[in-house]
């Protein structure tokens, strides 16, 4: 199993640097800050535009939740323990 994962940044006008959690649906994605991982940004991608959403740190947690449960039911078993390692590391 190959343990490298695609690493995404995004730079937000104010809060700097982005790093991506994870994909939530088509043309949505959660974002934290870099370094501190308080803050949480929904972000929608649409014709060259980024529309950033604040959202709260239990939100982002039942966004990721979510998405686990998603890719069990689907039987995405790599992409679903990929996402549990970023879960834990992000939210535990």
């Amino acid at each position: 199993m190959d343990n490298q994962r695609n690493e995404t940044y995004i730079n937000h006008p104010t809060f700097g640097l982005l790093y991506r959690i994870c994909l939530i649906q088509d043309h949505q994605e959660l974002f934290t800050t870099l370094y501190a991982q308080r803050l949480f940004f929904l972000v929608t991608i649409s014709a060259n535009k980024l529309d950033f959403e604040i959202i709260t740190r239990s939100d982002a947690r039942m966004l990721v939740e979510q998405k686990m449960r998603k890719l069990r039911s689907i039987n995405s078993l790599t992409e679903y323990q990929q996402l549990q390692q970023i879960y834990q590391s992000t939210f535990q």
